[in-house]
Parts: structure tokens; C-alpha cells; sequence
């Protein structure tokens, strides 16, 4: 019996890995570097450098909570797109009610707290392919970056050559498309609500999931070669994050050198 759910365990984790493991580690490396972006302005301009990106950066992140709300018929209370508080470090909030005894309402928890990392990419391609000359072409040399790391190093290399090069720094759309994608970007990582909100429907989805492989496991379902198989339907989602951790490391590095003469420790 202790093989027999030991066995599951196993089965659960590599289903969960193979579903999220991508998603997970993208939302950590970012969190990381939005954190560093953000201490460069409080150590030269103080907290309220960071508004010049969270101005519009903030509201993109909760039309992302609310959107996903929605999605997950969850009761929305109060939107508060933008409204800065020095003291809790809050930009913005939405809240939301649902019902617990509903699977589908409970589980949306976990996709509601980390909206942002799903919407907002998304939006900082489309804001890619219509304001940045070769656009799609940038995005295109990202292709195939999961395969090897000689892969992520090349697509990362010649999408760089591509995004600056002189015929887009010429360009008035480039600037307004890397303000734009600065602000954005700078503000996707989730909060510590909304980890503690993505917790609530984590735990559902995966006890759910562990109950249901008790199932599979008992009448020999081969299940896990379904996800495995669907999680390759995330290589292009996985694109998208490489581009967007461009954009973050691009700006911190701008952000740390146009501010050091003011880094006041």
C-alpha cells in the first residue's frame, strides 16, 4: 500500500512539473529581477521612483486578476487600478468572493493570483508586432530556445542584434514600445497576496489531481503521457517568457547606470 501512493506521489509530481515546472521558474527569475529594478530607484530617487513604470505597469497586472475573476465566475468587490500607498508598498488590489464549495471557482484561485504572468507577456508581444519594425522577426529568433542552451544563447543573441538596431532606434514607435514594455514588465511578478491567493486554488488543483491518479493508477490509465504531451503545447508560452526576461534584464541594466551618480548606498 505505502508503494502504491508512493507511486502516485511520484506520478502527481512529474504531471505537476511537466504542467507548471516552466511557469514556476520564469515567475521566481523575475520576481528576482523586478526586485532589483525597483531597489535601484528607491536607493537614488527614493519609493516613489518606482511610479514613472507603475503608473501604467500597475494596472495592467489587475486588469490581469480581474479578467481571470471573471473567467472563474468568481463575485469581483472593488477594482483599485492604481492607488500607491508608501506605507504598505500597495499599488493596487482587486477583490474578489467566490464560492468554495465549487471546484472550478476554488481551483481559479490559483490561476487568478498569477494572471499577470499569463496576460501580461502576451500583451508585451502584441505590443512587439505592432509598434517595433521586424517585430514578429525578433520574437521569431526565440524559436526553438527550449531545446538546448546553444539554442536560448543564439535566439537571445540575435534577438538583442534585432530589437536595437539603428533602424529601430530611429524610430519614435521603438521608444514608446520600451517605455511601454519597461513599465509592464516591471510590474508582472506577483505580490505576496497574490502568492497566498494562488495558494488556496494550488492545493485544490493538486489534491484533486493526486485523488484522481489514485484513480488511473488503480485501472492502469496512462495519464501522465497526456500531460506530458499537452505540456508541449506551452513551448511557444515558454517563448514569450525568454522575450519578456529580456525586457527586464534590459532594463535593469538601464535603470542601474542611468542611476548610479544618484545611488545614494
Amino acid at each position: 500500500m505505502i508503494d502504491f501512493f508512493k507511486q502516485v506521489l511520484e506520478i502527481t509530481a512529474i504531471q505537476i512539473i511537466s504542467l507548471f515546472g516552466s511557469f514556476f521558474i520564469f515567475g521566481f527569475v523575475l520576481s528576482k529581477i523586478q526586485a532589483s529594478i525597483l531597489n535601484n530607484y528607491r536607493r537614488t530617487v527614493g519609493w516613489r521612483g518606482i511610479l514613472w513604470t507603475a503608473w501604467l505597469g500597475t494596472p495592467v497586472h489587475e486588469y490581469g486578476h480581474a479578467i481571470f475573476a471573471l473567467l472563474f465566475r468568481h463575485k469581483i468587490n472593488e477594482v483599485v487600478l492604481f492607488s500607491p500607498d508608501a506605507t504598505t508598498g500597495e499599488l493596487g488590489h482587486v477583490n474578489h468572493s467566490y464560492n468554495k464549495q465549487s471546484f472550478y471557482q476554488s481551483s481559479g484561485n490559483f490561476f487568478i493570483g498569477l494572471a499577470p504572468l499569463i496576460l501580461g507577456p502576451l500583451f508585451l508581444v502584441f505590443l512587439l508586432y505592432i509598434l517595433v519594425p521586424q517585430g514578429p522577426e525578433i520574437f521569431r529568433q526565440l524559436s526553438g530556445v527550449q531545446n538546448s542552451l546553444a539554442a536560448l544563447t543564439a535566439g537571445v543573441g540575435g534577438s538583442l542584434r534585432l530589437l536595437f538596431s539603428l533602424e529601430n532606434l530611429k524610430s519614435f514607435y521603438f521608444w514608446i514600445f520600451l517605455y511601454i514594455s519597461f513599465c509592464v514588465a516591471s510590474h508582472l511578478a506577483p505580490s505576496k497576496n497574490d502568492i497566498k491567493g494562488a495558494g488556496r486554488g494550488w492545493w485544490v488543483l493538486v489534491i484533486y489531481l493526486f485523488l484522481f491518479n489514485i484513480l488511473a493508477h488503480l485501472f492502469q490509465w496512462d495519464f501522465t503521457e497526456y500531460i506530458i504531451n499537452f505540456s508541449h503545447f506551452f513551448a511557444g508560452l515558454f517563448t514569450v517568457y525568454v522575450y519578456v526576461l529580456i525586457i527586464s534584464l534590459v532594463h535593469f541594466l538601464v535603470s542601474f547606470l542611468i542611476l548610479l551618480p544618484w545611488r545614494k548606498y
